[in-house]
């Protein structure tokens, strides 16, 4: 039966039977990769919000209090008044096929990051303080490097 406490080991093996580790080196390296993949798990989750803010600018929201309020505006205009004043034209309607594009891509996103968040889980699960602590600090530095490009997009 397996332990259910952290320990501190240099043998452990990670998700797949080929990703046997045993030694320092082995170790060192597979704390690495989980780092870096922790830091992608980050990216992914910035990446997803920018795609979502994207799509929210190109669909405008119309309530229906503005509609009505349009509505209203236009309707009390006197015809004269409606000849002379020039009508702004309304802002292009974004394509369906580019709205089912993002959508597609978040889709896709929201996968990887789903997948990589299980693969992350099960990596602490082998209860390896080395492995915790490349999660962690690739956690960390992950969201210090991508959430503050989250504002500059």
């Amino acid at each position: 039966m397996m332990s259910m406490t952290f320990e501190v080991s240099n043998s452990v093996t990670l998700l797949f039977d080929f990703w046997n580790v045993n030694g320092p080196v082995g170790m060192g390296l597979s704390v690495f990769v989980v780092l870096l993949l922790t830091v992608f798990y980050e990216v992914l989750k910035v990446w997803r919000v920018w795609l979502g803010n994207k799509s929210k600018l190109t669909q405008p929201y119309l309530s229906p209090t503005s509609l009505h309020s349009d509505c209203i505006s236009t309707l009390e205009r006197s015809p004269s008044q409606s000849s002379v004043t020039p009508i702004e034209p309304s802002p292009p309607a974004p394509s369906t096929r580019y709205s089912w594009l993002l959508h597609g891509i978040q889709t896709v996103l929201h996968m990887l990051q789903v997948s990589l968040g299980y693969m992350l889980m099960l990596c602490v699960m082998t209860y390896n303080v080395w492995i915790f602590v490349g999660v962690i600090i690739g956690s960390v530095l992950g969201y210090f490097i991508s959430f503050p490009l989250l504002g500059q997009i």
